[in-house]
């Protein structure tokens, strides 16, 4: 599962989606341990979880990727919420919703009304936008022909994440078999989504998560997830409502005639620039300034 805990549209517009989920341990098991920073102490933890891949969860994961690869069209909403520390000490909760439409292999759209700064993003197989309709500003770039690609390049390019990225992909359980280190079978619960769901419980080399999905439908109700490299244990989650699979899509959907004649900047990274003179410090050089400091205390 690919994780990014920042902004979703964090473009140099303050473009953003928050990602998914956190998770609650199973109680007839041992609560998985941290992973820690050698490799021996490493080994030693994921032999206290037993690494047990169960047969009953695959097939449960498996069904839910076998029922969402197979949908030509899909568009549901996802309700993301996430723990931020408070200055008070305990986490404070964010939330954004997402509107999702997506027609495979190669059209994408992204609306995000809040909370936060409103963001819609969209791809049609050759370019992508992320357009901030407040300040009326839109980065455009050329895209990959896939969805997989295409969300790959987003985030290496533009640090755009979103945190239903591993339900999108052509083939989510293939995207996340690479890094399943145990699967287990929790009960079942009528909590989410008006229906019988299986609950799941996963590890990750990332994250230990639960998710929540259809007993008939066979569609994720609800991720959860904590990631182990967070000392704090913050919880994330995002919640799928209003699913809709091989529905008609308009044909001008994924495009905005408004987005397209905002205001252009790059589509770019958000990364902070180092001060100037960063560089040369770092090369054990002066930099620019200090040279010229020199030059006027000269004789």
């Amino acid at each position: 599962m690919i994780r990014q805990r920042s902004s979703g549209l964090a473009l140099v517009v303050t473009l953003a989606v928050l990602i998914a989920a956190t998770a609650r341990s199973e109680e007839s098991q041992r609560k998985p341990k941290a992973p820690k920073r050698d490799s021996q102490a490493s080994e030693a933890a994921d032999a206290s979880v037993g690494l047990a891949l169960e047969p009953g969860a695959i097939d449960i994961l498996k069904a839910m990727s076998t029922r969402l690869a197979a949908a030509k069209t899909m568009s549901f909403t996802a309700v993301s919420t996430y723990e931020s520390p408070s200055r008070l000490g305990p986490p404070l909760v964010y939330a954004t919703v997402a509107e999702v439409t997506l027609k495979r292999p190669d059209k994408l759209r992204v609306i995000t009304p809040g909370d936060g700064p409103p963001s819609e993003f969209y791809y049609d197989g050759k370019t992508m936008m992320a357009y901030e309709p407040a300040a009326n500003l839109v980065a455009v770039a050329e895209a990959p022909p896939t969805i997989d690609a295409a969300l790959r390049a987003a985030y290496e390019s533009a640090a755009i994440y979103f945190p239903f990225n591993d339900v999108v992909v052509a083939d989510p359980y293939q995207d996340l078999a690479p890094t399943l280190k145990r699967a287990f079978y929790i009960g079942q619960s009528r909590a989410f989504g008006g229906t019988m769901t299986d609950m799941v419980g996963i590890l990750t080399d990332q994250l230990f998560g639960q998710l929540w999905i259809g007993a008939e439908d066979k569609l994720p109700r609800v991720f959860r997830a904590v990631y182990l490299d967070d000392p704090s244990r913050l919880r994330q989650q995002v919640e799928f409502l209003n699913w809709r699979l091989d529905g008609e899509i308009p044909a001008n959907a994924f495009a905005s005639v408004k987005a397209a004649s905002a205001r252009r900047i790059a589509f770019a990274r958000p990364d902070p620039k180092p001060p100037a003179g960063a560089d040369d410090a770092v090369k054990g050089q002066p930099s620019k300034s200090s040279k010229k400091a020199k030059k006027r205390s000269a004789p």
